[in-house]
């Protein structure tokens, strides 16, 4: 049975259409921006690649606090450049990796990274009274019976607790600020005079921040000898090219894709088209406003997600075919393509889905930036396909363009 021509589902139909292309639009625009747009990797904006390598000397060990510390007074010299989002992380055991996108100064960069940090005790009158050389414990603890807030507790060597104890008598009473490179990270007010080299910070600190005083304190220096494995410039100019070449490369195979739908789909396809630029818009305003890194690889995650996305599609207008095959009509063939195809959509997503979860958490670089993408993108296309696609193809059942099976790619007899 025929369905008549609605003109008003019709307008509604187009209106929906019309609003998905300019919501494509405008994520597209938004995306392009490369100041406020989506964040891009070190291999799309340029940037440097510096690979460092922990070298024990002396007594100095390599452990996991090692190498937090380490890399705290790395970034705390990178927050000096001003870069955004760099990527400062270990790698394996004794290793910490490097990335900073978008710099101005690399030779700066460079000097700034192998500096060995400064950690000072100064008095008020700018008198030097003890560096991080001589302090030997810096941690956060909880004692509720001598203070509600945790605090820093300190301990210096011999010679610090010398230093100190003549400090803290010469400026009782009055501040003492401790600088890491000649920034101040705390400045606490002397209330005893400390002759055996263990004092607290006391203030009004939650836990956490006491922990991250103690750790920067920790920090006073590099605690282990760091050795550049590798180094390497991207420059921006053949950062910005691959990824016009990669856009590229997606817009075509989306042409393509949406070629094939059409011819092999009819009218279906054409929906199937327009859900997908939804898809697209989706994904570009995740990755806009989400906290995520663009890379090369989380553009080939992008692609595959696109892929994924149709595939979704051909199952339903598959199980939507095979409902018309068996006789039935027009509208029960939809419901009952879409009601079957739904488990196989799901669950080929969600096996997906926990690749991509297992990815993120044992890869790093740029391959977590592949998981996150391809993760984003599988959310996006479910959301599309089993959604989207099914109120298009109902208005369009209601607006009276679906006529016969013709219109999904077959012909009833």
């Amino acid at each position: 049975m025929k369905t008549a021509f609605n003109p008003a589902r019709f307008a509604l139909l187009v209106v929906l259409c019309l609003l998905i292309i300019f919501s494509c639009y405008q994520a597209f625009q938004s995306a392009a921006d490369r100041e406020e747009g989506i964040r891009r990797g070190l291999d799309i904006a340029g940037g440097l690649y510096v690979l460092l390598e922990a070298v024990e000397t002396g007594d100095r060990e390599i452990d996991d606090d090692a190498i937090e510390r380490a890399i705290t007074v790395i970034r705390n010299r990178v927050d000096e450049l001003g870069v955004a989002e760099p990527v400062i992380a270990p790698q394996g055991e004794d290793r910490i990796r490097i990335e900073l996108p978008d710099l101005e100064d690399v030779e700066q960069a460079r000097d700034i990274i192998g500096r060995t940090a400064m950690l000072t005790f100064v008095g008020p009158d700018g008198e030097e009274i003890v560096t991080g050389a001589h302090l030997e414990r810096a941690r956060a603890e909880r004692q509720p019976e001598v203070s509600p807030y945790p605090f820093v507790s300190l301990e210096f060597d011999s010679e610090g607790a010398r230093l100190f104890a003549a400090g803290t008598e010469k400026y009782f009473g009055e501040p003492i600020a401790i600088y890491l490179d000649d920034e101040i990270i705390s400045e606490p007010v002397v209330r005893a005079v400390i002759t055996e080299g263990q004092a607290t910070i006391e203030g009004n600190f939650d836990f956490e921040e006491a922990s991250r005083l103690a750790l920067l304190l920790r920090s006073g220096s590099l605690p282990v000898e760091l050795r550049e494995l590798e180094s390497r410039l991207v420059g921006p100019t053949l950062g910005q090219r691959t990824e016009e070449v990669a856009a590229y490369a997606a817009a075509v195979g989306l042409v393509l894709v949406l070629l094939f739908m059409i011819i092999y789909y009819r009218l279906a396809g054409i929906i199937a088209g327009v859900a997908l630029v939804f898809y697209l818009s989706l994904v570009l305003w995740a990755l806009n406003y989400l906290p995520t890194t663009l890379t090369l690889p989380g553009i080939a995650g992008l692609i595959l997600s696109i892929g994924m996305a149709v595939d979704a599609n051909v199952i339903i207008f598959e199980r939507i075919k095979d409902e018309l095959r068996l006789g039935r009509t027009i509208r029960s063939a939809m419901e009952g393509g879409f009601r079957r195809a739904f488990r196989a959509i799901l669950d080929a997503n969600i096996t997906t889905l926990i690749v991509t979860i297992v990815l993120f958490i044992l890869a790093s670089g740029p391959v977590r930036g592949f998981a996150v993408t391809l993760f984003i993108g599988i959310i996006c296309s479910m959301f599309t396909a089993i959604f989207l696609t099914r109120i298009l193809m109902r208005l369009s059942f209601k607006a009276g363009l679906i006529q016969s099976g013709a219109y999904v790619g077959v012909k009833q007899s």
